[in-house]
């Protein structure tokens, strides 16, 4: 049997968590027990497809209202 890695926490009624290996990809669960399908699930796209794509990471700028400029 193969050892996955995940790190959990749970907020809000909510069980979150994510695998040490897709960092960048989260779920979530209504028990822990969910959660941890739903990663398994996660796991398996992973290993077997294409889907996740590691590594990618998009920069935005905005403006903060107290930044904006006073119309008088």
């Amino acid at each position: 049997m193969q050892t996955i890695k995940y790190v959990y926490w749970q907020e809000e009624g909510m069980w979150l968590g994510y695998l040490e290996e897709f960092p960048d990809y989260w779920t979530q669960g209504e028990t822990r027990e969910e959660l941890e399908e739903n990663l398994r699930d996660l796991y398996r796209d992973g290993d077997n497809s294409a889907s996740i794509v590691t590594g990618l990471y998009l920069n935005g700028q905005m403006r903060h209202p107290a930044s904006a400029p006073q119309i008088a």
